[in-house]
């Protein structure tokens, strides 16, 4: 389908733009788990941190993958997330200099390297040696100030964790090294009230340096334990309060201090895989425990084993051209076989490629 056809057929620009960069097979996206456990128990967390360390043979699947794919490949996005992903810092060393070392010379090819972290063990010498290696995004999350952010990312023995973390941002600032940190404001009933205050703190000390930006993302329910007791900024008022809270982080810089949320999800790109800890493969770092989300698993050679029917729906979003099933791909999954079968992304060239 050309983008003429795809424009007569009631596909958007936007739409088709993304469609062009989720199929293209030159890019490679794959989130790493190299552990599933986690040094902070955060009270609105969705996760069981059932599954411990990666193991060698799926480190070794994982390098060799990548080996697979690199003659083919312009872009490579590696994702660490966890857990804690700092908690097994030797594994992600240990690919990362891996991918540093097939990368040597391969100048055709583009690599990200990112990390979903809470910031705890993110000390100065761990940026410089993580920069080295290729890793230089990061996302840490802030959910206001000392006193409300100890009470919700409470470490795992049940101490507050806001002094090391804003410690080790204030030493990312005053350093040298070549990464750029979004800082991910989560916002409840409890934190707004000192959320104008907060934001102009992090503001001042953060964001006239540009390597660091905001997200402001509403905690939801997740499926944690304690979603029945969480009181959540109902959907109705996010937008009002987003749009009194936006000018505080933008005043005296430009847009790029603030980052919008995507509009299509990792989760709905065909060529955006995770790779957990004990080598299952799945699409969605949040529903870890939804069998939907086992799509298949990675062998040591580096091959991967994927099931096209459970695939299907993670992609369907694509064809039907629906921008709440490619925002979020895992709300109203079809789970019923027959349905699934009906789903056709091979229509789009959304066929899995190993």
């Amino acid at each position: 389908m050309d983008a003429q056809d795809a424009t007569a057929s009631g596909y958007s620009d936007n739409l088709i733009a993304e469609l062009g960069a989720s199929v293209r097979n030159d890019a490679l996206h794959l989130i790493l788990l190299p552990t599933e456990k986690c040094n902070f128990r955060c009270t609105y967390c969705y996760e069981d941190f059932s599954i411990g360390r990666m193991s060698a043979s799926t480190i070794q699947g994982v390098n060799r993958l990548i080996d697979r794919r690199l003659d083919g490949l312009r872009f490579l996005n590696i994702s660490w997330f966890g857990g804690e992903p700092l908690l097994a810092r030797s594994v992600v060393e240990e690919i990362s200099a891996h991918i540093h070392d097939a990368l040597a010379g391969r100048p055709d090819v583009e690599y990200m390297g990112d990390m979903t972290t809470n910031g705890y063990l993110l000390d100065a010498p761990a940026v410089a040696r993580l920069s080295s290696l290729g890793i230089r995004r990061y996302q840490i999350s802030l959910d206001g100030p000392q006193p409300i952010h100890d009470q919700t990312r409470v470490q795992a023995g049940g101490a507050g964790s806001f002094h090391q973390v804003w410690g080790n941002l204030l030493a990312i600032r005053d350093g040298r090294e070549p990464v750029d940190v979004l800082l991910r404001v989560h916002l409840t009933p409890d934190n707004l009230p000192l959320m104008p205050g907060f934001l102009a703190e992090i503001r001042d000390t953060f964001l006239t340096d540009a390597r660091f930006s905001v997200i402001l993302k509403p905690v939801e329910r997740l499926g944690g334990t304690n979603d029945d007791a969480m009181d959540i900024i109902e959907e109705e008022a996010r937008e009002k309060i987003l749009a009194e809270l936006r000018p505080v982080v933008l005043t005296g810089g430009d847009a790029r201090r603030l980052q919008p949320v995507p509009d299509v999800c990792y989760a709905s790109r065909p060529n955006s895989l995770m790779i957990r800890a004990n080598g299952l493969v799945g699409k969605c770092t949040v529903a870890l425990t939804d069998p939907a989300n086992a799509i298949g698993k990675l062998l040591p050679d580096g091959t991967l084993e994927i099931d096209n029917v459970l695939l299907r729906p993670w992609l369907r979003g694509w064809e039907s051209q629906d921008w709440a099933a490619l925002s979020c791909p895992a709300n109203g999954i079809p789970r019923d076989r027959t349905t699934l079968l009906q789903l056709s992304p091979t229509r789009l060239g959304l066929a899995a490629r190993t």
